[in-house]
């Protein structure tokens, strides 16, 4: 892209975005009103980006400005995100500049972890152009959850989904607004199951963080996991869970009934959730 991507807030996972974002030339600039955290971002991304660099293949530097002047920042940018701290009204101010700064065209994000950008867009006056990029902890970690504020031009995502692996990012769509997107739902699930076995007396912590670890490094992916189980008993365990636990939902049992009503089990039926199970893993 030939114009500036611009990260507002130069904290932790600003400076983190800025680093991967300045891989592909260009000009990347990171607005903030703290000097001292600009100049601490602008160090960050100088000691690491060779090494970025040297992983990625047809990469090239960009060139890194520092900004503590809003208007300047974002002038011609065709990208902005939002990295500042976890504090809706915060939030809702930054957007509502960024809204009457920002080129027409440009794309505003949100790397919130918590706050869907729905709630504290509503003094922006084009929401089809924001969204929420939750990026995670790069370098270390390169999924980006890419979600619609209800109004956002599935284009907007479109583009995206198209060129932030460029960045060496692998990003993921969210298909309907969700407070915690998709992978912080799943680790809050585990974590307060974590918490709950704990409380109840049936493990320590050390015993629980072992065995985790233990599955954890060879165990498949979820839905692969359930495939090879049996969605029938997966459902069965599900049902029995339902029947001695109080607050168990319903949806994700209605979403096991609606693949065995149809006959797929998973891989001992030729289909699951994948269907891409080899014949001889069907059954007969």
């Amino acid at each position: 892209m030939e114009r500036p991507i611009t990260i507002v807030g130069a904290g932790t996972l600003g400076r983190r975005i800025a680093l991967m974002l300045s891989t592909r030339g260009g000009e990347v600039r990171i607005f903030d009103q703290n000097r001292a955290a600009c100049d601490a971002a602008a160090t960050y991304v100088a000691e690491m980006l060779p090494a970025v660099l040297a992983k990625m293949p047809g990469s090239a530097p960009a060139k890194l400005v520092l900004e503590n002047d809003l208007a300047e920042a974002v002038a011609d940018a065709w990208l902005i995100v939002e990295a500042v701290p976890e504090n809706v009204e915060l939030k809702r101010d930054v957007f509502e500049q960024l809204d009457a700064l920002s080129p027409a065209d440009a794309i505003l994000a949100s790397n919130s972890s918590s706050y869907p950008t729905s709630r504290f867009i509503d003094c922006v006056s084009r929401p089809e152009r924001v969204l929420n990029t939750h990026f995670y902890m790069p370098p270390d970690l390169l999924t980006v959850e890419l979600m619609s504020c209800g109004k956002t031009d599935p284009a907007v995502v479109d583009r995206l989904m198209e060129c932030l692996p460029h960045y060496g990012f692998v990003p993921f769509r969210v298909r309907n607004e969700s407070v915690g997107f998709i992978f912080n739902r799943i680790w809050a699930a585990i974590k307060r199951e974590a918490l709950a076995v704990v409380a109840e007396g049936v493990a320590t912590p050390e015993d629980v963080d072992a065995l985790y670890s233990m599955f954890v490094a060879k165990a498949a992916a979820p839905f692969r996991m359930m495939d090879a189980i049996g969605l029938d008993v997966v459902l069965d365990i599900e049902e029995h869970y339902a029947s001695v636990r109080d607050g168990i939902p319903e949806a994700p049992r209605k979403l096991l009934h609606e693949y065995v009503d149809n006959g797929w089990l998973g891989c001992k039926s030729g289909r699951g959730f994948y269907d891409d199970y080899a014949p001889e893993h069907a059954s007969t």
